[in-house]
């Protein structure tokens, strides 16, 4: 985003929230991989070894739903308000980043049901309308509205 002469009333870098720091994933799949093979060696005691695999397939599918997980976390959205525009940049792993810039006079900010999920925190302009926040809870995307609710206005009074 390139910066203007004007005043910023408001500038955020959204992310999801961290689940796991590193070395809670390692301990985590030491645990998985630990039961699995201990599990596993109970079955080929018992003389079902087929089950061997269906306790590595597990674990395996364990470490693809986290590594999954740990991909999204590196989504993010940058909201920055000026009294000329409030811009939106959206970023995912692996694709493009979107860009779009409203007018603040004419963007209408609503928010669906604050107190529980689904919500939507929603910038409007015209028939378009843009969802930000999704990956936040319902009390930090309500706190995101207060916050922007009151950028907007002090970015509107500035320009009338």
């Amino acid at each position: 985003m390139e910066e203007s002469g004007s005043t910023v009333y408001f500038d955020a870098t959204l992310t999801p929230n961290v689940a796991l720091s590193p070395r809670a994933f390692l301990i985590v799949m030491a645990l998985v991989g630990g039961m699995s093979f201990i599990g596993g060696m109970m079955f080929l005691a018992m003389g079902a070894f087929p089950v061997i695999g269906w306790f590595g397939l597990d674990a395996l599918a364990i470490w693809f739903a986290f590594r999954k997980n740990f991909q999204n976390l590196r989504e993010e959205t940058l909201v920055q308000i000026t009294a000329a525009d409030i811009r939106l940049r959206h970023s995912n792993p692996g694709q493009d980043a979107r860009e779009v810039q409203l007018p603040t006079a004419f963007t209408r900010l609503s928010l669906d049901f604050p107190d529980r999920r689904p919500s939507e925190l929603r910038l409007a302009h015209g028939q378009l309308a843009y969802v930000i926040g999704r990956f936040l809870t319902p009390r930090e995307r309500k706190s995101l509205h207060d916050a922007m609710q009151n950028a907007i206005s002090k970015a509107r009074s500035e320009r009338y």
